[in-house]
């Protein structure tokens, strides 16, 4: 096979990774660089596409998941609200959740809150934590 098919082949898995972010196309990238190689050497075709399907497969399977893994194991900081679970808060409003009443200062904002427990009455300068958000609301529970 001509050395500019491989070529043109390793270029467009390339572009298709590129876009996709896959990592599947890459590892036939590394076979079809490879073949193009062997068709600079002319080496045979059917050498060729046999050497193409060996070193693609061994790359897909022997590299594939630690890649994978390597990728998606990077630590993913929280944002936004999210950041503000298990955090301390001071309660600068008493919450009252029957009376829908409620407010703490955490991270320079002062937020809405609401007890875990609906009967618990929190005091206001209270130190809690927070356990969860939902909507614009901080749920909070009795620091421990």
């Amino acid at each position: 096979m001509n050395a500019i098919y491989w070529l043109i082949l390793f270029i467009v898995l390339l572009v298709i990774e590129i876009i996709t972010l896959g990592l599947t196309t890459i590892w036939f990238a590394g076979g079809a660089l490879i073949a193009f190689v062997l068709a600079m050497l002319d080496v045979s075709p059917v050498l060729q596409w046999a050497v193409f399907c060996v070193v693609s497969l061994i790359l897909l399977f022997a590299t594939r998941p630690w890649a994978v893994r390597y990728f998606n194991n990077q630590k993913k900081e929280k944002t936004n609200v999210d950041s503000l679970i298990g955090k301390t808060a001071v309660v600068t409003s008493e919450i009252r959740n029957l009376e829908g009443k409620g407010e703490v200062f955490v991270n320079g904002l002062t937020w809405t809150a609401r007890a875990e427990e609906d009967s618990l009455i929190i005091q206001e300068d209270t130190h809690v934590t927070v356990a969860a958000v939902q909507g614009v609301k901080l749920i909070v529970r009795l620091k421990d």
